[in-house]
């Protein structure tokens, strides 16, 4: 039979199959607790890079939403995937609280490959778009926060 830090070189599903066997079982000793560690640590760091990717997308959105107030007509596809980044960085946010704290800084941090990737996909000059998030994380987050162009 394999060792458990055979399997985790060779068949990553068999190991997590195998490895929650042996957590249920209390056979710890049998457990590559090097390898289990690590996969914690990986979904972890899953979470924190679906809050950032999803907070990218959020902001992009938004910034469409904000300086091509023309072009929200054309469908509803801004809308919705502004809805549907709130919701689920909402229910993120539920099932791992801990990273609610870090919401601004991460925002923070993604705003510029968020502007970026909104420059790229409207066409408009950078001086258009603020080089700082004019947003805070609570408002981004407000599913009843529309950014309307000033005097509108």
């Amino acid at each position: 039979m394999q060792s458990n830090a055979e399997l985790y070189e060779q068949d990553f599903f068999a190991w997590t199959q195998t490895t929650a066997a042996l957590i249920r079982a209390g056979k710890w000793h049998d457990i590559d607790l090097e390898a289990l560690a690590e996969e914690i640590d990986s979904v972890g760091g899953r979470d924190r890079r679906e809050l950032t990717n999803r907070l990218r997308v959020l902001v992009m959105h938004l910034l469409k939403w904000r300086y091509q107030p023309a072009r929200r007509q054309e469908g509803h596809s801004w809308r919705s995937t502004i809805l549907t980044q709130r919701t689920a960085i909402e229910g993120l946010l539920e099932q791992s609280p801990s990273l609610r704290p870090v919401v601004e800084t991460f925002l923070q941090q993604r705003y510029p490959r968020a502007r970026r990737d909104a420059l790229q996909e409207t066409g408009l000059t950078p001086a258009t778009l603020p080089e700082v998030c004019p947003w805070t994380a609570a408002q981004i987050l407000d599913e009843d926060f529309w950014p309307e162009v000033e005097g509108s």
